[in-house]
């Protein structure tokens, strides 16, 4: 069967030494970077949130997304639902680049 570009990919949060933690799910490579960021400690505006460079690669695919995140606190919007916490943690990415892996 061939993939679509609505189909789910899977891209694995990759430390300094080779070995892969989390697997995080996304359309694009960029959707899977701000659930990694999402997870960084929150600052407590974004003007304060300091960026930490991380890598992600792309399952089944030797390439190497690599991001720049940041996370930071946000008052919750005045029409969030009842679940939803006062404050939430927001992030955004900047892309980096990408490298290719000679082996894996």
């Amino acid at each position: 069967m061939a993939s679509t570009s609505d189909d789910p990919r899977n891209f694995t949060l990759r430390d300094e030494s080779g070995e892969e933690t989390s697997t995080f799910t996304g359309q694009v490579p960029r959707q899977a970077a701000l659930k990694v960021a999402r997870r960084l400690d929150p600052a407590d505006s974004e003007a304060q949130a300091s960026r930490e460079e991380f890598r992600l690669r792309e399952k089944g695919t030797k390439k190497l997304h690599i991001y720049e995140g940041w996370a930071w606190r946000s008052e919750a919007p005045e029409d969030k639902p009842d679940w939803m916490a006062e404050t939430i943690t927001k992030a955004n990415v900047s892309k980096e680049g990408i490298e290719h892996l000679d082996e894996l």
